[in-house]
């Protein structure tokens, strides 16, 4: 059994970005990494450019200026100025080559077709410069760029239609137990509604992982062997829940060593998720969680969501850690590290009830897990605890 901080350093140390890069549409990039540096193929802006609905000068040493033309956001047209002549321009709006300012509307007093200008103007004064964001051939963003909404307005900006991305990983959940029922038909005694593999698929939908199957394996050996030789030698990932204890109907670990699924580690001292395998078979990573929920979702949490975007280049993600005041009291039992589940508000965090590893009620209310490690005692109400805040 190995310690929370090893765990994440194996994780991380063993797993890859698959490295094959996939032609987008940069309008359905969002959530995918660059593959490669994108250069700007065009200034931005492509003109001088004004920055505010105002008035373009020729300035001289007067403070009064003849409005000869408007040039609106749009326009092709290039107005020829001689010093203290002006004209009307709109924020976005082409400035004349012969206007070297511009002034805002709010700082002049019109006369007619004269303006008198209410404050010193200065030389290029409101005037994106040519280039001034990109200049041609420049850039753009640098390959390992993870592409947010801003990042696709800005390529967008530059008139760029299609990106080569990192291609995210195919994803198969197995799900195990006899005891697990289809939502939405009657349950019979003794069994309950199977619910990992709808939290799991959602989870991974949430971070825009769509290329994702799931499968149902009966508690038998035979079975669990057949299926999740399938699984590995089809998918990039495979995320199995339950099966991977010790007791007679778990068959997990013994069809994975089968399998020659190397193991990186099993057990980490934690809790929830205790019995956690993760392993890898050439290049496909497994993770073998618990099939109790609260635990399974931790476990993917802290483990899962870093493998999967390391997989898909994003080789920056890290989990959001902050420090917070506690509003409860935590008596820490046994000596393992713990994840509570917990609200987060305004700087302070509430520790919640019900934090069995069975139980989802409470993780459907918490927006972030408190972190005890293996060496920290107890904690106490205004204690600073640190705090994971939840990304799905």
């Amino acid at each position: 059994m190995i310690a929370v901080k090893e765990a994440i350093k194996r994780v991380q140390k063993n797993t890859f970005s698959i490295n094959q890069k996939v032609l987008k549409s940069v309008l359905k990039s969002c959530g995918f990494v660059l593959f490669e540096d994108i250069y700007s193929p065009i200034n931005m802006p492509p003109f001088r450019q004004s920055a505010m609905d105002g008035y373009a000068l020729c300035l001289n040493n007067d403070i009064t200026y003849s409005v000869i033309d408007e040039v609106k956001a749009g326009n092709s047209h290039h107005p020829e100025l001689n010093a203290g002549e002006a004209v009307r321009i709109f924020t976005g709006a082409p400035v004349p080559e012969t206007a070297n300012a511009v002034i805002m509307q709010e700082k002049v007093t019109i006369d007619g077709k004269k303006i008198i200008l209410n404050k010193t103007v200065l030389f290029g004064e409101n005037i994106r410069p040519l280039g001034e964001q990109i200049k041609k051939g420049e850039i753009a963003l640098k390959k390992g760029a993870k592409l947010t909404p801003a990042a696709i307005g800005y390529l967008t900006s530059l008139g760029i239609t299609d990106i080569n991305v990192y291609k995210k990983p195919s994803i198969a959940i197995v799900v195990t137990g006899d005891e697990l029922s289809e939502a939405g038909k009657p349950l019979t005694f003794g069994n309950i509604y199977e619910s990992n593999s709808g939290m799991l698929l959602s989870a991974l939908n949430s971070l825009g992982l769509a290329n994702v199957t799931t499968h149902k394996v009966e508690d038998n050996y035979t079975n669990t062997l057949t299926k999740l030789d399938k699984v590995i030698n089809q998918n990039d990932m495979v995320l199995i829940t339950g099966g991977i204890s010790v007791g007679d109907y778990d068959f997990v670990g013994k069809a994975l060593k089968e399998l020659e699924v190397r193991e990186i580690f099993y057990k980490v001292k934690q809790k929830p998720g205790k019995p956690l395998f993760f392993g890898k078979k050439k290049d496909t990573i497994v993770f073998a969680l618990p099939g109790n929920p609260a635990a399974a979702l931790s476990c993917f949490y802290i483990y899962v969501i870093s493998a999967l975007q390391k997989m898909a280049g994003d080789l920056n993600y890290s989990l959001t850690k902050i420090t917070a005041k506690s509003n409860s009291e935590h008596i820490r039992k046994g000596e393992r590290s713990q994840f509570l589940k917990a609200i987060l508000k305004e700087g302070r965090v509430t520790i919640l009830e019900g934090q069995s590893s069975a139980m989802l009620h409470t993780f459907a209310l918490a927006n972030a897990l408190v972190y005890i490690s293996e060496n920290q005692n107890n904690i106490m109400i205004n204690d600073e605890v640190e705090v994971i805040c939840l990304s799905v």
